[in-house]
């Protein structure tokens, strides 16, 4: 077993960073790469901190450290937290120890939440292009694996853990030890006279991990000894499957994807031109990209069956964990609960504007997240200045029937009716800012000026922007 060969091959398959030569040639480039290492103290990552103390003796280019994360949830977190330092020092490696709160509520996974601040806390210690290495090895890939299955998820879930990947959209997280087995890594640990410490939370069953670490693949292994071996292998093919989807997603997804405001929407028409098996993938990889979970097979359905076989006329309002799905003329609208295009449906209080000074300084923060600002221009398109005795104001919503006429129309309409002409969603239509002179509507922000409050020629007038807080 050689640890330090391990860590290499999984390095060797990174993309090529400048050689020593460019990084002396360029003064801006010397910092050393970090590699951290995620350290509880257990045997399997003990062993790794063990291998990576003789792979920074050989590879000063790095930047070797150790992390580890006191969560708190034992009587024993402090002592560990000791063991990892004098550890550390043994091997002449530094270690940080990052204190987290485990925030626990009913219903709420006391793994998943532990994981998650534990990665919050890791990923502190990186900066772009750093390393990210976990002791993972062989059997906790079959884990991941009957997880995996156990959640009813595709190739992508089934893929599970790979040796090289990215991790947080600008580092890389590698795992050494996937191809070696529990067995061979505490024979390692004994041959090495390696200490290390023992999580008593690692015997409570109640955790699913734990359960099948304890109770299930010790039998499926008296059964079939190899099965982590294959396993892992029939991991490495769904993986290798699952990139191939990517590659062809990433081709055909775009195609689909509109720009809409601040929004990217799904055009509905042209995903109903696809096979119903390429219409759950693209509408998989359209969440995905936009950063909410994906479905499961069943929520997938529906959505689907929503999106594109509801009445054309339908309200259609789907609301899973993190997104609000929602339709209108034939796109497709994924919003957060929490962001501001779906509280705008709300409605918000109405802003009034001390004096023309603070939208040229542009101190006006919105509702929505943004800021109003204005500049004073003499060309283009631009609102006359208000008078000494004209309050501004900023509302969010006016009567569809109030008559309005943009600065590029020859002619009034209802605000309802341009609303639909601009394709406006109706729940986008009350984040508009709507400034107002005394009551009056004089410019809808970024999409018109009433033609009435145009400055007239040569005259001085505001241009008005919108830009996020």
């Amino acid at each position: 077993m050689n640890i330090v060969a391990s860590i290499l091959q999984c390095i060797k398959q990174l993309p090529q960073r400048p050689s020593e030569a460019e990084v002396a040639a360029n003064q801006a480039c010397l910092k050393k790469r970090k590699l951290v290492l995620a350290y509880s103290g257990g045997v399997d990552s003990e062993i790794l901190a063990h291998g990576l103390s003789l792979f920074a003796k050989a590879h000063s280019e790095y930047e070797c450290l150790l992390v580890h994360v006191h969560h708190g949830l034992s009587d024993n977190a402090d002592k560990w937290a000791k063991h990892c330092l004098s550890q550390a020092d043994a091997y002449g490696l530094n270690c940080a120890i990052k204190r987290v709160e485990v925030k626990l509520a009913p219903r709420v996974s006391v793994e998943a939440e532990a994981r998650s601040v534990r990665y919050q806390a890791l990923l502190s210690e990186l900066e772009q292009d750093d390393l990210l290495m976990t002791a993972h090895h062989q059997d906790d890939q079959l884990e991941t694996v009957l997880l995996a299955l156990k959640r009813g998820l595709g190739p992508k879930g089934l893929s599970a853990m790979g040796k090289v990947q990215r991790f947080n959209q600008q580092n890389w997280i590698i795992r050494p030890l996937l191809d070696y087995s529990k067995a061979e890594i505490e024979v390692y640990a004994r041959q090495h006279n390696i200490s290390h410490i023992e999580d008593e939370s690692n015997f409570d069953n109640k955790y699913d991990r734990n359960f099948l670490r304890l109770e299930v693949i010790p039998k499926l292994k008296q059964r079939w000894g190899a099965i982590a071996a294959t396993a892992s292998r029939s991991a490495e093919l769904c993986a290798l499957q699952q990139s191939v989807i990517d590659e062809e997603i990433a081709i055909r997804l775009p195609e689909l994807q509109r720009q809409n405001a601040r929004l990217w929407t799904l055009d509905l028409e042209k995903l109903a031109s696809h096979s119903k098996a390429w219409q759950s993938l693209l509408l998989r990889g359209h969440m995905e990209a936009l950063g909410f979970a994906p479905p499961s097979k069943v929520q997938g359905e529906q959505i689907l069956a929503q999106l594109l076989e509801a009445k054309a006329d339908a309200s259609v309002e789907i609301r899973l964990t993190d997104v609000v799905i929602r339709r209108f003329k034939r796109e497709g609208y994924f919003l957060s609960p929490d962001s501001a295009q779906y509280k705008a449906n709300k409605g918000y209080s109405e802003i009034d504007v001390d004096n023309i000074e603070a939208l040229l300084n542009g101190d006006v923060t919105l509702p929505t997240g943004e800021m109003l600002s204005a500049q004073v221009l003499q060309t283009g398109a631009r609102l006359r200045l208000p008078v000494a005795s004209e309050q501004i104001s900023i509302v969010f919503a006016l009567p569809g029937s109030t008559r309005c006429q943009p600065h590029n129309r020859s002619k009034g309409r209802e605000l309802k009716k341009l609303w639909q002409e601009l394709e406006l969603a109706p729940w986008e239509r009350g984040e508009v800012p709507l400034l107002c002179y005394n009551g009056k509507l004089v410019a809808a922000v970024g999409y018109w000026i009433e033609k009435s409050f145009l400055a007239s020629d040569g005259a001085l007038g505001l241009s008005l922007n919108l830009r996020q807080s």
